[in-house]
């Protein structure tokens, strides 16, 4: 039986939450056979029953808050599958598929364009540029906010906004150990976020500062702890258990920081965002 890994404290009324849909899929074939990333080494061994409690916790999470929970089958071969935030960005219904930069995870486009056509979804297009789903195609209310850098490109952006019809901003990211946009920034709701200044070219600072003049800015031991890579419904926050700073600065500003833990997944470079995509309907 799945079970909760904290439980949702009652708080005082504060920002409305949205219950949404989301895509997981179970770490079932989850390993580090290669490294992609700074955080991945392939000589560190990894419990994938373990990986699998982990995640099993956070899909728990997200029902009891409301959230309905779709699966995507894994697949061998594709021990990241379990990042689904990687495989498509969806917007109104329109979906487009990931076209991933490294080869190891080129096949988990194909499944999750099956999923999608399965799911008759109808307007659903495999990217032509590189492009990591909502890894780097963050939504953020009336615009996309979007990383160049390390997985996706310039030009996937472009693609984007003509694609999913919403203007897209585009960030740098300049380090590598937060080589996607959802580990240096999370969304809260429409027009609220939290970043980590130092994860961004000095241009995309600036920018940041002024479309979110009032965002949560993340210390570097919690966006070392993944806390950034969270998942917001607009009052609930369900971020790493470590990213305990951040967890006080949620509050402080009236959202429910929902602590999860999940280390094993942490050896792939991954967290709690980097698991669940956002289906969001026409």
């Amino acid at each position: 039986m799945d079970t909760l890994a904290a439980p949702v404290v009652p708080v005082p009324p504060g920002p409305p939450a949205r219950p949404r849909r989301y895509l997981l899929c179970p770490p079932e074939h989850f390993a580090v056979e290669y490294a992609i990333n700074p955080w991945m080494d392939p000589d560190r061994p990894v419990d994938r029953a373990l990986a699998l409690r982990q995640w099993r916790a956070l899909a728990s999470v997200l029902r009891a808050l409301g959230h309905r929970v779709d699966l995507l089958a894994p697949e061998p071969g594709l021990p990241d599958m379990v990042f689904t935030a990687n495989g498509a960005t969806v917007v109104a219904g329109r979906v487009l598929v990931a076209n991933f930069r490294h080869r190891q995870r080129a096949g988990e486009s194909a499944a999750h364009r099956r999923w999608f056509a399965a799911e008759r979804f109808r307007q659903v297009r495999t990217a032509a540029e590189v492009n990591e789903g909502e890894g780097d195609l963050l939504v953020a209310g009336p615009r996309i906010l979007a990383a160049s850098g390390f997985r996706t490109t310039t030009a996937a952006h472009r693609e984007a906004q003509q694609v999913l019809g919403l203007p897209v901003v585009s960030l740098e990211l300049t380090d590598p150990r937060y080589y996607h946009l959802d580990t240096a920034l999370a969304v809260l709701d429409d027009t609220r976020v939290m970043y980590y200044p130092d994860a961004f070219a000095p241009a995309a600072r600036r920018l940041l500062r002024r479309l979110y003049p009032d965002a949560i800015l993340a210390g570097a031991p919690d966006a070392a702890a993944f806390g950034l890579n969270a998942i917001s419904d607009g009052r609930h926050v369900v971020l790493p258990a470590a990213a305990r700073g951040l967890a006080g600065q949620l509050r402080a500003a009236g959202f429910v920081p929902v602590p999860v833990s999940l280390p094993e997944l942490l050896k792939a470079g991954g967290g709690p965002k980097c698991c669940v995509l956002e289906l969001r309907s026409a």
